[in-house]
């Protein structure tokens, strides 16, 4: 987790630096059509500090974790490739949850698109139906994990 730290702590500070940099090059270049001489853009300033808080957040859910487990054989420095072999965890063989989910976000993304009370409602049921498939899937039907 060190590797993803350092990562996203890189990108927040550059994040905060840019919207820096924008901010006062916004301020001194001058526009006298809008007859508001040195003013500062602050759209995309408040843009850049957000996507530097965003990035702040999800550096520190790195850094939480990265103190409290062991390091992974990628963030030694003499961690070798063999070091990560064997099982990564259990991944879905084949499921049609996934697709039943993005259409059903499709249906309420339209509802909303649209301004249709109706379908914005039909479709967060949906969604909420298809979440759940998703979830339950191993615990039901065929699929049913652990003895039988």
């Amino acid at each position: 987790m060190k590797t993803e730290n350092r990562l996203f702590f890189i990108v927040m500070i550059s994040m905060f630096i840019f919207a820096a940099i924008y901010g006062w090059v916004t301020y001194i270049n001058e526009n006298p059509a809008y007859g508001v001489p040195n003013h500062v853009e602050w759209v995309g300033t408040v843009a850049l500090i957000f996507s530097g808080l965003l990035t702040g957040m999800v550096w520190l859910v790195f850094w939480v974790i990265s103190r409290r487990i062991d390091p992974r054989p990628e963030d030694r420095a003499d961690g070798e490739i063999s070091d990560v072999s064997g099982e990564v965890g259990f991944f879905s063989p084949g499921s049609y949850w996934p697709l039943g989910l993005a259409l059903t976000a499709v249906l309420s993304g339209v509802g909303v698109v649209f301004w249709l009370p109706w379908l914005m409602a039909a479709g967060v049921v949906a969604v909420l139906f298809a979440v759940g498939g998703l979830v339950f899937e191993y615990y039901t039907g065929t699929r049913k994990l652990g003895p039988q």
